[in-house]
């Protein structure tokens, strides 16, 4: 799967408030198409979803949300798996540890495609050395700074953002640069994306 383009807001009227995808608010809580209307009319009618279309409604949350191909998510999985804990959770650690979603909760970025693209463009410092690879595993006492150039643009979004850091990340501001330390790893309790993550590991318990 290539990541989405269309319309953001069709994708959030079917799955639910995305914050890493996007901030804009659903306005309209029927179904996107056609036969939305109809379908909304069916849950009135005691329609009831199978559970194969409730864990993929699960699993596209979290594609969607953190912006994985379909390939990644499966190397996630498979990773998690092979690491003692509840799978769900650590795959939720995965996830929310790549540098792309770092940046988006630190408030560099308003969304996760917005930080994936000041990452890709070369704006991040990881560790004092240029960081162009989104889904870059951060790690404990990782630091992460930005160019010069894009002091401004990260102090204004900085401003509009509410992100609390303080459960995985430290901030310094300096006259000519700001810098973040990775403290912690980033908890459960503070994940942003409303989600079942055990129906995404059923959901993947026989394809993978």
């Amino acid at each position: 799967m290539s990541r989405y383009r269309g319309p953001k807001l069709r994708i959030l009227r079917r799955l639910g408030e995305l914050p890493g995808f996007s901030q804009k608010e659903i306005t309209r809580r029927t179904p996107p198409g056609q036969h939305g209307k109809k379908k909304m009319a069916g849950f009135q009618k005691q329609y009831r979803e199978t559970s194969y279309a409730i864990r993929l409604k699960e699993k596209q949350k979290l594609k969607f949300n953190y912006g994985v191909h379909e390939r990644q998510l499966i190397n996630y999985i498979k990773k998690a798996r092979r690491k003692k804990g509840s799978t769900g959770e650590i795959l939720l650690q995965f996830l929310e540890m790549r540098l792309d979603n770092i940046i988006y909760r630190l408030g560099f970025a308003p969304t996760i495609p917005a930080a994936r693209q000041l990452i890709n463009h070369g704006h991040i410092i990881v560790n004092q050395t240029h960081m162009n690879i989104p889904s870059y595993n951060c790690k404990i006492n990782d630091t992460i700074s930005i160019i010069k150039q894009s002091l401004p643009l990260i102090l204004s979004n900085l401003e509009r953002s509410n992100s609390d850091i303080s459960s995985f990340a430290s901030l310094k501001e300096t006259e000519h640069n700001i810098e973040a330390t990775i403290m912690n790893l980033i908890p459960r309790d503070s994940v942003q994306l409303k989600l079942n993550e055990l129906l995404v590991v059923e959901y993947y318990s026989r394809k993978v």
